[in-house]
């Protein structure tokens, strides 16, 4: 019976925490599932120049093309600044965001590639890549998350990777449940939280150390977000949870109507409270949750149509829908403050300027749309239009 015991405690354990912890490893792991080779684990980093703090260049706005091509459009003299590319690419896609930090921005490509670049003139600092595959998708919907001289992002080949943002040197990885990762992080409290699979992991930024695993039974393919006290995550299907950042308890859980799902990354916190769209056959909702009690406050219908995207903006909730639908909703109460059917379909998110507009990306042009006017005024032109673009990011620069 003393034999027994701990071996019915490791049994308790890895049954609360869903495995037992493993570290962080930077060794090189490779599978062949269905004879395709698996993306390598290995990430290679080269270091050209020095990251220093970079002053902003405030007449430029980053366009992030959806055929992969990154450039800066100057608003002034509307030409375009610098561009760079993917070292290669096995089709034209962007499919990932950008995250600007003292003036350096952090790019990731499909490829499996990083920079770091200097938004002044385009000048590489530093390339990172994982694996070396021209002929798989590696990071999607990635959005680098930057803290504490860190950048964190998983991947298609199931790791979540730390870098050291002065040259791209891997400080950690960690191999998850999942190898498709298209969600971004979260980093909270000098933790970072991800989901993959079934799971929510919350990890020790500094060392990659495993805090805790939670398994759900079911996807959790939602973006983990924060009120600044603890952290919320959707599952694939109807369900919001809130969760302590320390331990892996469930402090409440919120159901969405019948028939609605896959939040993914319409989700956002402000002031104690959540706000989250779904997405149904025959409407598609949008929900204000207190974050404390799980208590819903009120809720916005779209019938007949699918919400695409969300942001808060001066205390107004601002998105679009697939029938491109723009629409301005107060934050107070969900009612419509205003909505605009658009003659262009955005594929981008939202970026606000000073003055009273918001530019967006379409299949055919950057678009600024006067919010007074409702001209739709088109900044930038393609050259050409690609069928089924699948999406594009804008950032304007400035603090």
């Amino acid at each position: 019976m003393k034999n027994l015991l701990p071996l019915l405690f490791l049994f308790t354990v890895i049954n609360i925490f869903g495995q037992t912890p493993n570290p962080p490893t930077p060794v090189e792991t490779s599978t062949v599932i269905n004879t395709i080779p698996a993306i390598s684990d290995v990430l290679h980093n080269k270091a050209i120049s020095p990251v220093k703090k970079v002053p902003l260049d405030e007449a430029l706005i980053l366009i992030y093309d959806y055929d992969g091509t990154l450039f800066t459009f100057d608003l002034e003299s509307e030409t375009i600044a610098w561009t760079v590319k993917a070292t290669d690419a096995y089709t034209e896609m962007c499919a990932n965001k950008v995250t600007l930090i003292d003036g350096v921005l952090y790019v990731p490509f499909i490829n499996g590639e990083i920079f770091a670049i200097d938004n002044q003139t385009g000048a590489i600092f530093w390339k990172s890549r994982i694996g070396s595959s021209t002929d798989q998708t590696v990071l999607k919907d990635q959005l680098p998350v930057v803290n504490d001289g860190k950048l964190f992002i998983t991947s298609q080949n199931g790791n979540l990777y730390a870098l050291n943002i002065k040259d791209g040197s891997l400080l950690w990885k960690y191999k998850l449940d999942s190898p498709n990762n298209d969600i971004p992080v979260l980093f909270f409290d000098n933790k970072v939280f991800t989901q993959s699979g079934n799971f929510l992991y919350s990890f020790e930024a500094n060392t990659g150390k495993l805090i805790y695993q939670k398994d759900f039974g079911e996807t959790m393919h939602g973006k983990p977000v924060t009120d600044g006290e603890n952290v919320f995550i959707a599952n694939e299907k109807n369900t919001l949870f809130a969760l302590s950042p320390n331990t892996p308890d469930i402090l409440w859980q919120f159901k969405l109507d019948e028939n609605q799902h896959n939040v993914k990354e319409r989700i956002l916190c402000k002031d104690k409270k959540i706000y989250l769209a779904a997405q149904g056959p025959e409407a598609s909702s949008i929900y204000a949750v207190d974050s404390k009690t799980g208590t819903q406050l009120w809720k916005t219908d779209f019938k007949e149509d699918t919400i695409e995207y969300i942001i808060e903006e001066s205390d107004n909730i601002w998105g679009y829908t697939r029938k491109a639908k723009l629409f301005q909703l107060d934050i107070t109460n969900g009612e419509i403050a205003a909505e605009t059917k658009l003659t262009t379909q955005p594929i981008s998110n939202f970026e606000f300027p000073v003055d009273e507009s918001l530019f967006y990306y379409s299949d055919a042009a950057l678009i600024q749309f006067d919010l007074k006017t409702k001209d739709e005024n088109e900044v930038y032109l393609r050259t050409s239009i690609k069928d089924n673009a699948y999406s594009a990011y804008l950032k304007i620069i400035r603090p």
